[in-house]
């Protein structure tokens, strides 16, 4: 059937959707407010990691740009800084791998173009919605900003904060060491936040994007309004001593006399407050717009689920389009159906570790810190939401989950 769809946002959601329908002959037509020659100097975007599942749909679309080993990671590290310091190491079965998106989101956007896509660059506002939806025969809309984002109306019983549960300070920075082979470094200071460091792919090379994730009423949470442009010095100075009293371990990796950001604009500040949207809209005469990426779900930066399941919402919504026999309200309930379990887990999984820990959750870190089998699970499960989420969304599941590895063989974890 020929159809024609269109894409509203150029975000990897939309970029990998754009990608597919283009792979199967599918027209389609993205709609953004930017152009792939302005990323080059903006500010930081986000600090975005693609595990594997979504590295292997990039091999499908052929879009694997960034294939050298030496770009991967291929562990996470936790430390977890109690009185008694404790730390382990999982192991993922495939590495993960993370490319600054003011480098990936243009060179895809010119991937689609030279495939013979088209791009247009404009702002949509409420009175150009009609014709839109005149226009194709499906929207999608990857992108919270404007009025068509407007249109799809909240979902409280997922939604469950109005405030950013942390305050975030996000930078990529130069002079931190590399481990051989690189990793993820998961630390957490308890009551005052965690620190994701990702060894990341820009402009010059990699650099360590520190996601610092600040508890409100911490000692961290200055750190989400320190202001760099101001007062480059304090805002250093600040920041390492911080690193050095709660992230110790990332403290130990640092250059101090070259520690800085990689770029000026490497640097984000503010909060998420994670919320979930009901994702279809129906116009008169049955045409439909339906919610993708960000738009659908947004999730706190933590565990590193945005992306990946904006990716993975983008293949399930693309495989039902090029199978379709009609794109209505059937259409996009089919849709949500096949998507929902891992979007869904991603959020829940995200929202419970943005929570103080429960006893259950505290036996299992604490069991991960002595098996190398458990740890090594929880690792992987960051590519299957829903397989983490179906052990641990309840005391019980994480007992249950516990007493099966330990009737295994235990491996002592790697420090």
């Amino acid at each position: 059937m020929k159809r024609s769809i269109g894409i509203v946002g150029a975000g990897v959601g939309g970029l990998h959707l754009a990608l597919y329908l283009q792979k199967h002959g599918v027209d389609a037509t993205i709609i953004t407010d930017r152009p792939a020659e302005d990323y080059r100097n903006s500010r930081l975007l986000n600090t975005v990691a693609h595990h594997y599942v979504t590295i292997a749909r990039e091999h499908e679309l052929g879009i694997h740009h960034w294939d050298d080993p030496k770009l991967f990671y291929y562990y996470h590290d936790h430390v977890f800084n109690f009185p008694q310091p404790l730390r382990f190491r999982g192991d993922f079965t495939k590495p993960s791998r993370a490319v600054d998106y003011r480098i990936y989101l243009p060179t895809l956007m010119n991937d689609f173009e030279r495939r013979g896509g088209k791009i247009e660059i404009r702002k949509i506002e409420e009175g150009d919605i009609p014709a839109l939806v005149n226009r194709f025969d499906l929207l999608v809309v990857s992108t919270g900003k404007g009025a068509l984002g407007d249109l799809f109306s909240y979902r409280p019983e997922h939604s469950p904060f109005t405030q950013p549960q942390r305050r975030l300070c996000v930078g990529l920075y130069k002079g931190v060491r590399q481990p051989n082979p690189m990793n993820v470094t998961l630390s957490v200071s308890p009551g005052h936040g965690e620190m994701i460091v990702i060894p990341t792919l820009t402009f010059d090379g990699i650099a360590n994007a520190l996601l610092m994730e600040n508890v409100p009423g911490g000692d961290l949470e200055e750190l989400a309004t320190l202001n760099y442009e101001q007062d480059r010095k304090r805002f250093l100075q600040v920041l390492l001593g911080k690193l050095e009293k709660h992230h110790p371990t990332t403290y130990d990796r640092i250059d101090t006399a070259t520690f800085d950001l990689a770029q000026p604009q490497d640097l984000l500040q503010g909060g998420v407050v994670p919320t979930v949207r009901n994702t279809v809209v129906q116009f008169d005469g049955g045409k439909c717009a339906i919610a993708l990426g960000d738009l659908h779900s947004v999730v706190d930066p933590m565990m590193g689920q945005g992306a990946n399941m904006a990716s993975y919402a983008a293949f399930v919504l693309g495989e039902e389009i090029v199978n379709a026999d009609a794109l209505d309200s059937r259409f996009c309930e089919k849709v949500d159906m096949r998507r929902q379990d891992r979007v869904l887990a991603a959020s829940r999984w995200t929202n419970l570790m943005l929570q103080p820990p429960s006893e259950a959750l505290g036996a299992l870190i604490g069991t991960m810190s002595q098996n190398k089998a458990l740890a090594d699970e929880f690792t992987e499960n960051f590519n299957y939401p829903e397989r983490q989420w179906d052990r641990i969304a309840s005391p019980q599941r994480i007992h249950a989950w516990l007493n099966r590895v330990s009737s295994a063989p235990a491996a002592t974890a790697a420090a």
